[in-house]
């Protein structure tokens, strides 16, 4: 008898404790949703930017390579020994000015007996015309003569084309590079001495996509720059490839530019903006504005909220806003401020030119748009609005100084 009372005894402890875990596992849960449902929202501080049309003015941008105008490794026609090098490093030269000489002391020396030759053919050539006129010789003597000078001729020709050879000049005026011969040096043919490039204007090679071949023409206007926020260099398309590439679809494209401060050089890379007929009324926005997802691309619109906060939120802010309303003394309560929300809208957007996207459709005229602190919102957040400083104007106001 007494284990079947100890027995239930314990069973009702057991059922008694159970059900008081049980209760406030259930209380527990409630008070803790009750107090996240009536805990105010936080206020995200955002900026934002109205929605305006404006004039779009569309480009084709690229990446190139820089060229020299004109630009040539200087190479050795002939052999011999370096025995003069008549240039430094980064000179200006001007075209036909010396760079090297090579040793030219036999052909020198040969020259004269060339000459000599020469002069000694052209007399015995004119020795024979004079019997042939008399009838003393003959077609054949004449004939023979003249071949002898032909060959004085040809042999004080080669003499001075092998001495002018060895005077290597510059073909055009520029700026010469390093040198890569020494003196006392024995060089071979096609031994490169230097290179030589013209800095003044400068070719760039870049490609675009075959559909943006149409907007292209020689003679068109582009800009270009080393980098993406400073397009200071000005000029003009002066050949388009007739032939698309088959293998990329790509249209090579080169155009003159300006090297106005020398700071262009051959091989580097450089930004290019070809720019197209300007288009009014396109609306654009900054692209920090534009949010792209696998769903689409969207941005946050701010309007007025719609419904009033719960009752625990209206307590929160009135809890809030006591200390700045004794703080205020005499001067009475401000009234209050349109509460507003963020709204998530989906939009197509188009072309891209430099921090800006044009907005396809999705957006009217006249709403505002969320540019900073998105990353922080959801639909239906409230917001504050703080435009002092907004993402864009720093670059905006180095854009304006420069112009």
């Amino acid at each position: 008898m007494k284990r079947v009372l100890l027995a239930i005894f314990l069973l009702i402890v057991v059922g008694a404790i159970s059900g008081a875990l049980i209760w406030f596992n259930v209380f527990s849960n409630q008070m803790t949703a009750q107090f996240f449902a009536n805990m105010p929202v936080p206020t995200v501080t955002i900026s934002t930017i109205e929605v305006k049309p404006s004039t779009w003015t569309p480009g084709i941008e690229a990446v190139g390579t820089v060229q020299a105008s004109q630009g040539v490794d200087v190479a050795v026609e002939v052999g011999g020994v370096i025995k003069e090098i008549r240039f430094r490093a980064n000179e200006r030269v001007e075209a036909g000015q010396l760079l090297v000489q090579i040793d030219d002391a036999v052909e020198r020396a040969g020259l004269l007996g060339a000459r000599s030759s020469v002069a000694t053919a052209q007399e015995a050539l004119q020795r024979t015309q004079r019997l042939l006129d008399r009838g003393v010789s003959t077609v054949a003597d004449l004939q023979t003569a003249q071949n002898q000078l032909d060959t004085a001729q040809a042999t004080l020709a080669q003499l001075e084309a092998t001495i002018e050879q060895k005077a290597i000049t510059a073909p055009f005026a520029g700026t010469i590079g390093i040198a890569r011969v020494d003196l006392g040096q024995y060089v071979q043919p096609a031994t490169v001495i230097a290179t030589l490039q013209d800095f003044e204007t400068m070719k760039v090679n870049f490609n675009v996509p075959e559909q943006q071949l149409s907007s292209l023409s020689i003679g068109q206007s582009a800009q270009f720059g080393l980098t993406e926020d400073d397009m200071k260099y000005t000029g003009e398309i002066t050949g388009i490839d007739p032939k698309v590439d088959p293998a990329s679809r790509l249209v090579a494209v080169q155009a003159l530019v300006a090297n106005s401060d020398g700071a262009l050089r051959p091989g580097q890379f450089i930004r290019v903006r070809v720019n197209l007929p300007e288009e009014p009324n396109v609306v654009a926005l900054p692209q920090t504005a534009v949010t792209i997802s696998l769903y689409g691309s969207f941005v946050y619109v701010v309007e007025e909220a719609k419904d009033q906060p719960a009752q625990g939120q209206q307590q929160g802010q009135q809890a809030q806003q006591a200390p700045a309303a004794e703080g205020q003394g005499q001067a009475g309560q401000q009234p209050a401020q349109p509460k507003l929300v963020a709204r998530q809208v989906f939009v197509q957007t188009g072309r891209r030119v430099g921090d800006q996207i044009e907005i396809v459709s999705g957006l009217e005229p006249g709403v505002q748009v969320v540019t900073a602190g998105q990353n922080k919102l959801s639909p239906g957040s409230p917001v504050a609005i703080d435009n002092s400083v907004r993402p864009g104007d720093a670059t905006a106001e180095a854009q304006a100084t420069k112009s």
